[in-house]
């Protein structure tokens, strides 16, 4: 029996347990990451169900060769979790058109406290049989003071999208402004 696959892209750093949560729960992933450090920590916890993918997403080139790689290697992807810098704004693009044009797929985007989430979507140009979610990290505030979210905070929040579908997920807070770390 084939696993459905899932495509992480940073899932070697703050989405590591986002990686490692959909491989125990039905998924073959492919992770995306460019430390091979970190990926060989991450694909030692469940080396059947994860498939280490060292390329940099700001190479569309080389990019779209892994793609196409893990996809014959895995199977058509399902969903996709994305953390992608300004450096990578052709990776979302370049998904639209080399995943599948005719079964539904999900893409979970993360996104910086900064960004506009109305903004992005409307300039996200997806076809209707794409599922999309965005989730935005803001950050605590504990005991008067500020703070980023942990790695482990990022990933449950990630994971809760999933696992409910959500549209949108702000995992922290973005008020007051001004505390912001």
């Amino acid at each position: 029996m084939r696993l459905n696959h899932a495509l992480v892209i940073g899932g070697t750093g703050m989405l590591a347990n986002v990686s490692l949560w959909l491989a125990e729960h039905g998924y073959h992933v492919s992770v995306i990451g460019r430390n091979p450090e970190k990926m060989q920590h991450l694909t030692t916890q469940n080396p059947e169900q994860l498939t280490p993918v060292l390329v940099d997403y700001s190479n569309p080139k080389e990019f779209i060769e892994q793609i196409h790689r893990i996809q014959q290697q895995n199977g058509p992807i399902q969903l996709v979790v994305a953390w992608v810098h300004s450096t990578g704004q052709h990776v979302i693009p370049c998904l639209t058109e080399l995943l599948s044009s005719t079964q539904p797929w999900s893409l979970f985007q993360v996104h910086g406290s900064s960004s506009n989430l109305q903004e992005i979507k409307a300039k996200t140009a997806l076809p209707a049989h794409v599922l999309y979610h965005q989730i935005q990290l803001g950050f605590k505030i504990e005991y008067g003071f500020s703070r980023w979210l942990t790695n482990e905070e990022i990933s449950d929040g990630v994971i809760e999208t999933i696992r409910e579908g959500k549209s949108e997920l702000l995992i922290g807070t973005l008020e007051p402004w001004e505390k912001r770390p």
